[in-house]
């Protein structure tokens, strides 16, 4: 996709291009940075048990990919135009999958400061929403597809058992901010990194609100490095993503001493530079949990 050319080549600007696609009547969204290509669909090859929104396999290029039907996850109908169907191929968390709307339409690029926060009324542990864009008129809802790959299979999302490995350890002095939009990877960070030893955690829902409070601390005549000893951020974030944020910290004459780490589905060879960029510490990629832990010990010691 040439149009992303562009915003690979830039880092730290809070903004994103979103591939808006259909699906029934609503119009969805997601990061171009996870699109590797957009194709017309292809035959698909079924597999016996798969998991009810998995349609099946395809072969491309010479990789096998399973094709989950967007549709079917979000319990909607069938599309009434078949021939404006297109797969859309993705890569995060070091996968391929391949996605099936029912239509797409444009590109949009926009600022993560206009993507607001899913309402509590609709917005839970089970929901598939990670933030509202409202362009034109219209909302344009943008999907949680690590959910709805970690759904299809447990196997791929954050596992404690990583963990369970590293042995014993004692970290209960080390506190960590951690920001990250999904209730449900939130969650499992908490478990983790407590399983880890890390018991004072501070979480925030995005980057503005983590940085607001870090700022807060300087403000108020106390060292950071005695009130928390690192950072680690998720990129995809309503208000502020983690580029962005990492960009305010090490630019920040009170926080740039502090280590940010990046854990995000979208570290990949071509995506990393923009870490750098920023000033990351540590580039790690979802679920690699264990990796994860062992460089926040890196970070600390």
């Amino acid at each position: 996709m040439d149009q992303q050319k562009g915003i690979l080549l830039e880092s730290g600007t809070n903004e994103l291009e979103i591939v808006e696609f259909c699906v029934g009547d609503n119009k969805f969204g997601i990061n171009v940075i996870k699109v590797k290509e957009i194709i017309q669909p292809v035959k698909v090859t079924k597999i016996p048990h798969a998991h009810q929104n998995v349609e099946g396999i395809i072969e491309l290029r010479g990789e096998i990919l399973p094709v989950v039907n967007v549709a079917q996850v979000l319990g909607f109908s069938t599309s009434n135009d078949p021939l404006a169907e297109k797969f859309i191929v993705t890569e995060f968390n070091k996968t391929k999958v391949v996605f099936h709307v029912h239509a797409v339409t444009q590109i949009h690029r926009i600022s993560w400061e206009n993507i607001e926060k899913p309402s509590g009324i609709y917005q839970g542990l089970e929901s598939q929403i990670t933030g509202v864009v409202q362009l034109h008129g219209e909302m344009i809802l943008l999907l949680d597809f690590e959910k709805i790959v970690v759904d299809i299979n447990p196997e791929s999302g954050i596992n404690v058992e990583q963990v369970k490995k590293l042995g014993l350890r004692e970290r209960s002095t080390k506190r960590i901010v951690a920001c990250e939009d999904s209730p449900l990877l939130r969650k499992l960070l908490q478990e983790t990194l407590t399983e880890a030893g890390f018991s004072q955690i501070e979480f925030f829902e995005n980057g503005k609100d983590g940085l607001m409070y870090l700022e807060s601390i300087v403000e108020s005549g106390r060292a950071i490095e005695d009130e928390v000893q690192i950072v680690v951020t998720d990129v995809e974030m309503p208000q502020m993503d983690g580029h962005h944020l990492t960009k305010r910290i090490k630019e920040h004459s009170g926080l740039s001493k502090l280590p940010v780490i990046i854990f995000s589905s979208l570290i990949t060879d071509d995506l990393r530079h923009k870490g750098n960029i920023v000033g990351a510490s540590a580039q790690i990629s979802k679920p690699e949990i264990s990796e994860l832990v062992e460089n926040i010990d890196k970070y600390i010691l």
